[in-house]
């Protein structure tokens, strides 16, 4: 069966796969844009709470959990629920006049050509509250 020129171009056989060619690519690079950017979030978010709730301690539980800086960056890396094990974290002396902790942490994304490295840091401060004395 022979098609002529006005047959062929009305022909509409096959433009579901031409349009699903089209548009797959662009909606699975969103996708796992998507799915990168919750993990970098979820990575900032961990890395925050971490420094938050170790300065916290610092400040609260100085007398038993907390009581020095080797034990309040200990306690502060349990609380670390980041994808990168390389987070660090350090007490630098609080201008607040409290306890402040530091965290930084390097978030790798692998690109599948190259990796891009995002630094992250957070930095939290808590003022001192001195324990509650039974009279």
């Amino acid at each position: 069966m022979r098609y002529s020129r006005i047959n062929c171009w009305s022909d509409e056989r096959g433009t579901e796969a031409v349009e699903f060619a089209l548009v797959s690519p662009i909606f699975i690079l969103l996708t796992i844009g998507i799915m990168y950017l919750c993990m970098a979030l979820w990575a900032v978010g961990s890395l925050h709470y971490a420094v938050e709730d170790g300065a916290r301690c610092a400040a609260v539980r100085s007398t038993t959990q907390c009581k020095d800086q080797a034990t309040t960056i200990s306690y502060t890396q349990s609380r670390y629920f980041g994808p990168s094990n390389s987070a660090s974290f350090t007490m630098p002396s609080p201008p607040c006049g409290g306890f402040a902790v530091t965290g930084t942490a390097n978030y790798v994304i692998d690109l599948g050509l190259t990796r891009v490295t995002v630094p992250i840091s957070a930095t939290a401060c808590f003022p001192y509250i001195p324990p509650l004395v039974n009279n």
